[in-house]
């Protein structure tokens, strides 16, 4: 795929909407799978897959394997690519049919599809001082709720949220492109002046409901899930609140109307200089520089918006170890030569991603802001910079699934367009959350 694709991958992953119902399909028992554990002996044929890497990656990939098998000759690794669509249903059918890769590529669906399940080896008994290696945050994200302390993936490549923003349009709106948004709250605040001053010549930011929660709410501070995390808890004020201001937004025009109910490139947007605020992805800086320049001249970028908690949002991808793998000791030495520094930092030059390994983020590639002006090198060492200090938002509950982001979207959508008491939208959504939730747990 091309680098914009795999930031969307690694953003939005996969369509899985049809998860919960797929997950009952011959799943239900595979929690009574035995661990595999480990002999000391690093040997064996194991299989190892990804989503779609071929054939842009092909000889990076390529030569990852190859060297890992000059180290350990006694390990013959199959490399697997899938394509994106479908690629969580092929899980389910594999799963079904006891026909895992032992070193399996996981979006954030498919390692709560499979980890709910029991069908992925707790990393963490398999390798008790291996967390050391990863960045504290992407380490803690493959944690599973009621499974104790164990880490059922190892974290692969990873995206941290910045701020990406136009600072002509930000000037012309007589805000000050030297103090961008901090908070949820501050954003609004200046998306409703951006309104007030364009004129109609230019937006503030998407609409899109989906993409902006649960972020928003987390770093407001609405509560998402009780403490036994079996119900979702976020009709309050202040969740009320985002919804009447996103609905005041939207018909001050501080978004593209049409951005409510359908999927405008917001590329082409930013692009056109119709866009104060871009993407929070590092890789769409690079797209912008390569396909409108003008616009790029005008990039700006800085710290994502984190609100009161100091949050930030990543999206992770990670390698799960296949439950009951006949060679534990070759697949999990194996994720952690995939995952190492040197070939993370490898990879992360070849496309726009980040290491989750702790040694390859601190490499200088990552903190080098050259000359302070260039917005793709200063993108770089912002997300960076954040991935290593800050609270990560990235652990978005397993129990919002992409079922659950749905059915919340479509009642925001009703509030924002004015169709819908912000109120009675949020309860509403609330309920059909919590409806989801309880029938995954019964299945």
């Amino acid at each position: 795929m091309t680098r914009s694709q795999l930031t969307r991958t690694a953003l939005a992953t996969l369509v899985a909407g049809s998860l919960l119902s797929l997950s009952a399909c011959g799943l239900g028992g595979a929690g009574d799978t035995k661990e595999a554990e480990k002999t000391g002996r690093v040997a064996g044929e194991i299989t190892f897959r990804t989503l779609q890497l071929k054939p842009v990656y092909t000889g990076y990939v390529q030569g990852v394997i190859d060297s890992f098998e000059r180290k350990y000759p006694d390990v013959k690794v199959k490399w697997e690519d899938v394509p994106g669509d479908g690629y969580n249903e092929k899980l389910v059918a594999d799963a079904q049919a006891g026909a895992l890769p032992d070193v399996v590529n996981l979006s954030t669906d498919s390692f709560q599809l499979l980890g709910d399940r029991g069908m992925l080896a707790d990393v963490a008994t398999l390798d008790a001082a291996v967390a050391k290696d990863y960045v504290p945050g992407a380490w803690e994200q493959f944690r599973l709720p009621g499974k104790g302390d164990g880490v059922y993936a190892y974290p692969w490549y990873v995206t941290p949220e910045i701020l990406t923003y136009n600072q002509d349009l930000f000037r012309q709106a007589g805000l000050d492109a030297d103090k961008p948004p901090t908070t949820v709250e501050q954003f609004f605040d200046y998306a409703e002046q951006i309104a007030a001053r364009s004129g109609g010549r230019y937006s503030a930011f998407m609409a899109d409901p989906k993409g902006r929660l649960p972020g928003d709410w987390q770093k407001m501070g609405v509560p998402l899930l009780n403490a036994s995390r079996d119900r979702f808890t976020f009709d309050t004020d202040k969740a009320v609140a985002w919804a009447e201001r996103m609905k005041d937004l939207y018909a001050k025009g501080a978004m593209p109307k049409e951005s409510l109910l359908k999927a405008d490139d917001i590329n082409q947007l930013y692009g056109g200089g119709k866009l104060v605020f871009g993407p929070g992805s590092p890789g769409f800086v690079k797209d912008i520089r390569l396909n409108a320049p003008q616009v790029y001249a005008q990039t700006r970028v800085a710290g994502a918006v984190t609100g009161t908690l100091g949050h930030i949002g990543i999206y992770a991808q990670s390698l799960g170890i296949r439950k009951d793998t006949r060679h534990p000791d070759a697949a999990a030495e194996f994720a952690k030569w995939v995952t190492n520094g040197p070939n993370q930092v490898e990879f992360s030059k070849r496309a726009t991603i980040y290491p989750s390994n702790a040694k390859g983020l601190a490499d200088p590639y990552f903190s080098d802001r050259g000359d302070g002006k260039d917005a793709e090198t200063l993108a770089r060492a912002i997300g960076a910079g954040q991935l290593a200090t800050a609270d990560l938002d990235a652990n978005t509950p397993v129990e919002w699934t992409s079922q659950v982001g749905d059915a919340v979207a479509r009642e925001m959508q009703k509030a924002v367009k004015g169709d819908e008491d912000p109120r009675t939208a949020v309860r509403k959504a609330q309920e059909e959350a919590n409806r989801l939730l309880a029938a995954a747990v019964r299945k």
